[in-house]
């Protein structure tokens, strides 16, 4: 296996595993976080799961905007995916905001922190986030969480008859 900042690049055999509904491959994912190496770790992870549609932002100030115009020019995220600890906005305010807006009410949010404090989990989960994963983390463990979080917000919606 090739190593790849501190996680395992999955081969062909293990994502052929275990197949589970999952975000479809061309969602649009918007990236989240101040530091330069996880934003790329992020976006390997989620290569590594065969995502193409990836977006960053290096703080909640400048995501928020993106998320805005995205919804203007009806290329609307799926999922965000943001660290808690930033400068200018905090992934925790980003997540209020967004929470805030009609189009944010529903989209998929999941905190990516070093912190695994109970109390800002509490928090997170308070605002209505998602998932929680916290760093450093493997693909497996971005998968499982982005299968928990897809089955956790298509689960309210009523089956096409």
């Amino acid at each position: 296996m090739n190593r790849l900042y501190g996680f395992y690049r999955y081969d062909s055999i293990c994502l052929e595993k275990g197949v589970v509904a999952v975000f479809p491959k061309n969602s649009r994912i918007l990236i989240v976080d101040d530091m330069n190496m996880f934003r790329q770790m992020v976006r390997q992870a989620l290569q590594a799961l065969e995502f193409k549609s990836l977006v960053e932002a290096n703080d909640g100030a400048t995501a928020f905007p993106t998320l805005a115009k995205a919804i203007e020019n009806s290329e609307p995220f799926n999922l965000v995916i943001s660290d808690w600890n930033m400068p200018k906005m905090k992934g925790i305010d980003l997540l209020k905001k967004v929470r805030e807006q009609t189009w944010g009410k529903n989209l998929p949010f999941i905190m990516l922190t070093a912190e695994a404090e109970k109390e800002n989990i509490v928090q997170a989960l308070q605002a209505g986030v998602d998932g929680y994963i916290i760093k450093p983390f493997s693909i497996d463990a971005m998968r499982t969480k982005l299968t928990q979080v897809y089955e956790k917000v298509n689960k309210a919606k009523p089956l096409a008859s």
